[in-house]
């Protein structure tokens, strides 16, 4: 029988999906890429599903685009899956559509595609066993995933530049320094910080975290002002639906959560 390749797992809200092709650093094969799609369409439909972790099996998160498959024709010979291929315009576009939070739990090799995988996600956990690096300008193609214009708005365009035009791996040390991470652990410890995360998470209340989670991504799209203004539209709009009585609540549960936090 041959193995999935990507496996999707689910337990207590949390949804882990696992890039299961090992012996080719996970690269995306128009059948991962489907069946990364066909994943969140499923965990959309789910509302049991509150996070997902996404992780690579081996020693790679994702070495990007199956090159290999991609030079002999897609898989098919078809001109137009090679150009979807080349834009991520289902795959990316699935992932910056879901709702809820994505952790990208980076293992290993996280390269060009994978790369704009990672910046898909909502925040990035590496292991020590990480390395980041964008090949486009080697490879010979230009990013059409969004890396382009995600990198420099997370770790600034001069660090963003140096990446992009010499095609030079960023350790996994240097990129929680550059602020591309939340933090480094050791490998063994990766996929416990991101459920630990994924709990912390879980603890929020579900509404109000999917807002905010909006805000921030379609607040970056435009200027300071615009973010502004669309937060303020939300705030308005969500105050309406809070009662005291929920609202004290919740404050109690966030002092009780602090109080045990600090013992």
């Amino acid at each position: 029988m041959t193995e999935s390749v990507l496996l999707l797992e689910k337990s207590e809200g949390i949804a882990t999906m696992t890039l299961n092709r090992p012996g080719a650093m996970n690269a995306l094969s128009g059948a991962l890429r489907t069946a990364i799609v066909d994943a969140f369409a499923e965990l959309t439909r789910d509302e049991e599903v509150a996070v997902v972790i996404l992780t690579g099996a081996g020693r790679a998160f994702c070495a990007g685009l199956d090159l290999k498959e991609l030079a002999a024709g897609g898989g098919t010979g078809d001109a137009a899956a090679t150009q979807i291929a080349l834009t991520g315009a289902d795959l990316i576009t699935c992932m910056e559509g879901f709702d809820r939070p994505i952790i990208g739990a980076i293992n290993g090799v996280c390269v060009t595609g994978g790369f704009e995988v990672a910046l898909a996600c909502d925040l990035l956990i590496a292991s020590t066993d990480a390395k980041f690096a964008d090949t486009h300008a080697r490879v010979g193609v230009t990013p059409g995933w969004g890396l382009s214009q995600k990198l420099a708005r997370a770790i600034g365009v001069y660090r963003a530049k140096e990446l992009s035009l010499t095609g030079n791996y960023l350790s996994a040390e240097k990129a929680e320094a550059w602020g591309l991470v939340s933090r480094v652990v050791p490998p063994a410890d990766l996929l416990s910080t991101c459920r630990q995360l994924a709990r912390d998470i879980l603890s929020c209340d579900p509404e109000t975290m999917r807002g905010i989670k909006k805000l921030i991504d379609q607040g970056l799209s435009g200027t300071l002002a615009e973010g502004r203004a669309l937060e303020r539209r939300a705030a308005a709009a969500h105050a309406k639906k809070v009662t005291p009585q929920a609202l004290a609540e919740r404050r109690a549960a966030v002092q009780q959560r602090g109080r045990s936090q600090v013992q």
